[in-house]
C-alpha cells in the first residue's frame, strides 16, 4: 500500500456517536498509540500517528480513500508490521518492541483477524479453516462443544452446508463468511477485520454484521473495522476518517449533517 501523501492522526480523529451510550469501560484502552511513525522501504508513504487511544468494549469504524493507511494502521495494532519509531499498545501489552516470534503468539492468543484476504488454508476444508485458531494456539483446547459452536456459526451466515468444500470451491462471499466465523470462533476480546463485507450481497451483509456485532456486545470484544461502505457507518460508535489526515493541528470531524444521519441509522 503506497501513497504519495503524509498521513497524520490525533485523538481527534476520533468522534464518539453522540446519541447512543457508551458500551465500554472508560478506564480502560484496548488500544494505545504514541508517537508512531511508519514507512515504507520504497515509496513516500508515510502514516504519522502522535496519539490514538480506542477504549476497551467500543466499535469503531477506519474510513478514507485506498491508500491512506487503514490496513497499515489494522497491521500495526496487530503486530504484523512494526512501526519506524514510536509505540503501538495492544490489550496492554507494547507490542511494537516484542519479538517476530512474541508478536506471532500475541496475535494468534489474543486478537481475531479478518483479512482483506481471507487467508484461507486452501488444503483444508471450511470446517477446519473455521477451527483452525485451535490448531494453532495451544491455549485453546478443541472440544466437541467447539465444533458444535463452529458449525451453529457457519449455518448462521449460510454456509453450513458448504462445510467439507476446499476453500477454492467457494465464492468470494462465501470465503470471506469462513474468515468471519474463524475469526470470532475463539472469543477474542479484540477483533479486527479489514473490509468484512466487501463481498457480500445485502442480505448477507446485513445476517453476517449481526451476528459479529451480536458477538461483540455479549463479550464486550473491541471492534475495529475497516471499509469503504458508508452505509455500515450508524452502526459504529467511533469513526476515523483517514481522508483528512493531513497535518497534526487538522481537527477531522464528522460535519454535524452527517452526526445526525448516523444516530438517525443507528
Amino acid at each position: 500500500m503506497r501513497n504519495d501523501r503524509t498521513s497524520n492522526v490525533d485523538e481527534s480523529g476520533i468522534r464518539a456517536h453522540a446519541d447512543r451510550p457508551p458500551t465500554h469501560d472508560t478506564d480502560g484502552s484496548t488500544v494505545r498509540i504514541a508517537n508512531l511513525e511508519f514507512a515504507y522501504d520504497e515509496g513516500d508513504f508515510c502514516l504519522r500517528i502522535p496519539a490514538l487511544e480506542v477504549a476497551s468494549g467500543s466499535t469503531v469504524a477506519f474510513i478514507g480513500p485506498s491508500g491512506s493507511g487503514k490496513t497499515t494502521l489494522l497491521h500495526l495494532i496487530a503486530g504484523i508490521t512494526t512501526p519506524s519509531r514510536g509505540h503501538v499498545q495492544t490489550q496492554g501489552v507494547d507490542i511494537s518492541t516484542l519479538s517476530d516470534a512474541a508478536r506471532r503468539e500475541f496475535r494468534i492468543q489474543q486478537i481475531g483477524l479478518v483479512f482483506q484476504e481471507f487467508e484461507l488454508l486452501e488444503y483444508l476444508s471450511v470446517l477446519d479453516n473455521i477451527l483452525l485458531p485451535y490448531r494453532i494456539n495451544p491455549a485453546l483446547r478443541l472440544q466437541p462443544e467447539v465444533r458444535d459452536r463452529a458449525r451453529a456459526l457457519a449455518d448462521e451466515v449460510g454456509i453450513g452446508d458448504l462445510l467439507g468444500r476446499c476453500p477454492k470451491r467457494l465464492s468470494q462471499g462465501e470465503r470471506q463468511r469462513v474468515a468471519v466465523c474463524r475469526a470470532i470462533l475463539p472469543e477474542p476480546r479484540l477483533l479486527l477485520a479489514d473490509e468484512p463485507t466487501g463481498n457480500l450481497d445485502p442480505a448477507s451483509k446485513d445476517r453476517v454484521l449481526d451476528i459479529v456485532f451480536a458477538y461483540v456486545n455479549r463479550v464486550r470484544a473491541t471492534f475495529i473495522t475497516v471499509t469503504h461502505d458508508h452505509a455500515l457507518l450508524g452502526r459504529f460508535e467511533r469513526i476515523v476518517d483517514f481522508k483528512s489526515f493531513h497535518s497534526a493541528s487538522e481537527a477531522n470531524v464528522w460535519p454535524q449533517s452527517v452526526a445526525v444521519q448516523r444516530g438517525m441509522a443507528g
